[in-house]
């Protein structure tokens, strides 16, 4: 007879070793996309990051990069290693789970573990674990450095842990493990708030232990369950702070004290407070209500990890995100108030208008002496229809037009609660859970972002033809771009019916765990679901915030192995049965799953972020200034300076933060090689609820104004400045919009803004036209006119074009960013960005520039990277067309060469055609037509397989998802065919104008013409 702990354990060190050797496996070994570049950063140099920050995450993580010692390309490796091994023991407590309710079932049926049944048990642990092993949102996050995987974990532990407790229960000491779990739960609030959802499970585990059960006992069980969650989201981890928050500001401006003199007394409040409640319950003999206050005291000391976030803050680092030094702005980050909020139990619709605004609760910022009132937070009256339980709230541009595209609502026609009930469903149930539920367990189509409902990019799939083609269309003739796509994955149903199996034996065995799981199922899940409240356009997938959900549904498919032995056992002995059930389903849900899902989850050797982030720098000239916008563009370049020490002489200003008044301090100061960014205003100028938002109103000024004049202008607290509004209050505003900043000719050559040949203007002139300029305007605007030809400044290429401030006919393109010059060029090609210093640009492309394993062919290539190699792409085609247009043609083969070797051919969507194409037509004008064929034919070939998989859709769903790519395939093509006949490639003409006319013909079209 086996010794079944013996075995548990061992099998649980082997899930643990197989999932950590696979994330170790495919472990990016540098930054990735999104919030890593920033997070490292935090952990490298404990930094305070984005709202509502991660301290223990933060400082967890620095213990590993530790192991890097005086490697500083070495620090995210060890950074990311935190997260596979955060990931491994995940798996470790998720099979120690699957076991624990496993072994349960098995003794509700007899008194004693037969050996069959300890095969039983342990496949199932092993099947369940390796399954969510290689799901694939799981692994996404293993490998990086990002919360996810640590909060995972603390979700594991305390879901194993609630077992534990049950499996000792009345032995004395048990309610230690409450105290352990109430203890994790209070840690995981440095992580990430997801742990807190197991609640309302857990509770149900007590309940059932603790007390008889009844419908009604359950009842009430559960909704004490979802107090305390309330309690501990909403009581707790704002709570605290904000009582916090209530002592400093009356004991600094009422009672004339120091700052944090207020929050210093209400800790010592509390913990006087806490010791008074022990006292009390042991005195009164009251056991329940001394293991409850443990539990609290325990999550606050986990909690108490944010203290963290204060000291540092206070010692002012690089990286002081909202500058939380204090209990009043440490509420407003642990409320993440930068982002806004969502109405969610009453509120509008999109198209419902704001009619009156009222002010609302005070809002302070911390002044020399006191805190001072910065504003009011505006409370809005709206007219027209409000709703319980809004879905369509927002009215942003964006918002509205896709609110109107995914419930065939016209323009002019009014949302009512069908169609709010009907974005509930489809959009935030379906397209935002359900999806990334069935990439998980059924399969997926590829790995582009999904963004309109029947839209096959993004969508998932099972591989299961009819099923697919019932949904999705003709599946036989996907083009190449979707059935060679590293995340094309074929799962078959597998996993989702194996859990299935698991749900329903379970259910059928024991309803009272099946509903503990179930209720940690849909708090990870649905209830997610209801409280982010989605909008449409989401910038990325956010399947990560269900990590939960599909935690548990692995148990399911854990214990579905029980399900198939229990079927096979009336035919063959349960130990054999036990045994073939497990093979079974390990071959056909986690062995499958790895084997589809390896490629798109190995991300060993990508070095592609950290390249990028250095190609974007060393676009930069010394001591440059570059504005950036989003995530992408700037996190990784803070990582490359931060920890790589990459360029640090460049000023990296991210145009979505300048618009806060402690940004603008931070950018005052020195930081690393960086000088302080030269702003005229002085702070109080652009302090919270000051210039937050300045009106223009044209005073007809004649000609141009210098720049630092407006500036001046608008920084002015004279009443001669301003301008009294509707409401009676006076504000600043900009009395023109037409703006000059002078030019020294000398200093501008010098500075290498411009060359001696250049024609350079005497004034850098232009018309900005904005019915209002917001701080983050004005700071940007300040800082190009006091740095302009001291220092250089440039727009990264990827910011939106309204941040670029209407500058465009002065920037020249130097890689990966557009550098303001005193050269005025007029671009009338849409796909180009500036002017060329073809000196400048060649040198970057073909010498300084690296590629992140790119150029290497075997990396796996995701959409961020792709949508990167098309800003790559554009910018050698803009050197090899200007070195063309300059006779110097060996150098633009060469450009063109270059692109060729480092860049792989990966066409995702259309602009990569005509980027492409451009590239070819310079072969050909260089006399190169072998290449020009080469490039053109996989060109082409691109085309041709789009075409073959639209014809083979019925009109209908081509109409409805391919409407537009159709058209742009058949033009495209076309185009090709004119510049292969126009260079006399007669073969390859001919073929094309065929080819023209087949698609023409089943599509019944007219050929395009020109």
């Amino acid at each position: 007879m086996p010794n079944y702990q013996r075995l548990n354990n061992i099998l649980g060190w082997f899930c643990f070793a197989v999932a950590s050797t696979t994330y170790f496996l495919t472990m990016e070994p540098s930054a990735s996309y999104w919030d890593c570049g920033e997070f490292i950063s935090c952990i490298y140099r404990m930094q305070v990051a984005h709202q509502p920050g991660a301290p223990l995450f933060t400082m967890l993580y620095k213990v590993f990069t530790l192991l890097a010692g005086d490697n500083l390309d070495k620090i995210a490796y060890y950074s990311n290693f935190g997260s596979v091994l955060s990931s491994g023991f995940t798996i470790l407590f998720l099979f120690w789970t699957i076991t624990a309710l496993a072994k349960k079932l098995v003794l509700k049926q007899q008194a004693a573990l037969s050996e069959g049944n300890i095969y039983l048990i342990l496949g199932s642990g092993l099947v369940g674990a390796l399954a969510y092993t290689f799901s694939d949102t799981f692994w996404f996050s293993a490998v990086e450095s990002e919360v996810y995987a640590l909060s995972s974990l603390c979700t594991a532990i305390v879901f194993w842990a609630i077992f534990k407790w049950e499996n000792h229960a009345d032995q004395p000491g048990a309610d230690r493990w409450l105290v352990l779990i109430a203890y994790v739960m209070g840690l995981s609030i440095g992580v990430h708030l997801l742990n807190l959802l197991a609640i309302p499970a857990i509770s149900l585990v007590y309940y059932f232990k603790r007390y008889k059960y009844t419908r009604s006992g359950a009842f009430w069980a559960f909704v004490v369950s979802c107090i305390i969650l309330l309690f501990v989201q909403y009581g707790i981890i704002p709570g605290l702070v904000s009582l916090a928050a209530k002592f400093d500001l009356l004991f600094v401006n009422v009672f004339g004290l120091p700052f944090d003199s207020g929050m210093i007394f209400f800790i010592l409040l509390l913990a006087g407070g806490l010791v008074w409640a022990f006292r009390y319950s042991i005195s009164k003999r009251k056991p329940l209500l001394n293991t409850a206050l443990l539990c609290l005291t325990y999550i606050i000391i986990g909690y108490s990890s944010y203290a963290m976030i204060v000291i540092r803050a206070k010692a002012d680092p690089h990286l002081n995100n909202s500058d939380p030094d204090n209990a009043i702005n440490l509420l407003s980050y642990l409320n993440r108030e930068q982002y806004g909020d969502r109405p969610l139990i009453y509120g509008q619709y999109f198209d419902s208008e704001i009619t009156a605004s009222e002010d609302g609760d005070k809002i302070y910022r911390k002044g020399k002496e006191k805190y001072e009132v910065a504003g009011y937070k505006p409370e809005y009256t709206y007219g027209g229809t409000k709703t319980l339980f809004p879905r369509i709230y927002s009215s942003q541009d964006n918002h509205v037009s896709l609110y109107r595209t995914w419930l065939n609502i016209p323009e002019g026609a009014t949302a009512d609660f069908g169609d709010n009930m009907r974005f509930f469903v489809e959009y935030q149930i379906n397209y935002m859970y359900l999806r990334y539920f069935m990439w998980n367990f059924a399969g997926r189509v590829n790995d582009e972002q999904g963004i309109i409902q029947g839209q096959i990019d993004g969508n998932w799939m099972s591989g299961i033809r009819f099923l697919d083609e019932a949904r999705l269309g003709n599946m036989d003739e996907l083009p190449d771009s979707i059935s060679e796509n590293a995340a094309h994955n074929k799962l078959y149903l597998l996993p989702l019916l194996l859990g299935i199996v698991g749900l329903l034996y379970q259910y059928k065995a024991d309803r009272k765990d099946t509903l503990v799981v179930f209720l940690l199922f849909f708090f990870t899940g649905l209830a997610v679901v209801l409280y982010l409240n989605q909008t449409p356009i989401q910038p990325r997938e956010r399947d990560y915030a269900y990590a939960g959900s599909f935690y548990a549904f692995c148990i399911w498919i854990g214990l579905g192995v029980m399900g198939i032995s229990q079927f096979l056992a009336k035919k063959i002995n349960l130990k054999v049965s036990a045994i073939l059930s497990t093979l079974i389903c390990l071959l056909a849900v986690p062995v499958l799953m790895a084997s589809q899902e390896w490629d798109d989850h190995d991300r060993s050797g990508r070095y592609v972020v950290r390249d990028i982030a250095a190609n974007y720098l060393n676009s930069v000239a010394p001591n440059g200034i570059i504005f950036t916008y989003g995530d992408n563009d700037t996190y990784p370049l803070w990582y490359a300076q931060e920890v790589e020490y990459i360029r640090p002489d460049v000023r990296v200003i991210n145009l979505s933060l300048l618009g806060t008044d402690w940004y603008g301090r931070q950018m005052k100061d020195k930081m690393n090689e960086s000088p302080p960014v030269p702003i005229s205003w002085e702070n109080d100028k652009f302090v919270a609820g000051v210039r937050d938002a300045v009106p223009f109103f044209d005073r007809n000024i004649e000609g141009y104004t210098n720049l630092d004049q407006v500036i001046s202008f608008v920084g002015s607290d004279s009443r001669e400045a301003q301008v009294q509004l509707s409401n009676q209050e006076y504000s600043n505003y900009v009395p023109t919009n037409r703006f000059q900043i002078p030019v020294d000719r000398e200093t501008a050559i010098e500075s290498g803004a411009a060359t001696p040949a250049d024609s350079i203007v005497d004034a850098v002139r232009w018309a900005l036209n904005r019915s209002a300029f917001y701080k983050n305007d004005l700071l940007q605007l300040d800082i190009i006119a006091n740095s302009l030809w001291e220092r250089p400044v440039y727009f990264a290429s990827t910011i939106p074009g309204r941040n670029m401030l209407g500058l465009d006919p002065y920037l020249r393109n130097d890689g990966l960013a557009l550098r303001i010059t005193p050269v005025v060029y007029n671009n009338t090609d849409p796909y180009l960005q500036g002017s060329v210093n073809d000196s400048i640009l060649y040198d970057n492309l073909m010498n300084k520039f690296t590629w992140g394993g790119l150029e290497s062919g075997d990396i796996y290539i995701d959409p961020e990277t792709r949508r990167m190699l098309g800003y790559f792409r554009l910018t050698f085609n803009q050197l090899a067309d200007t070195l063309y247009k300059q006779g110097k043609i060996d150098s633009c083969v060469k450009v063109i060469d270059r692109m060729d070797e480092v860049l792989p051919d990966i066409y995702s969507d259309m602009g990569y055609v005509q980027r492409d194409m451009l590239m070819a037509e310079l072969y050909y004008k260089c006399e190169q037509p072998e290449k020009g064929d080469k490039m053109m034919t996989d060109i082409t070939g691109y085309l041709e397989d789009q075409l073959d998989y639209f014809a083979s859709l019925d009109a209908g769903r081509r109409q409805i998802s391919f409407r537009m790519d159709l058209q742009n395939s058949i033009t495209l093509l076309f185009q090709s065919s004119e510049t292969v006949q126009r260079y006399q490639r007669t073969e390859l003409a001919a073929e094309l104008k065929e080819k023209l006319a087949s698609y023409a013909s089943i599509f019944g079209m007219q050929e395009p013409v020109e």
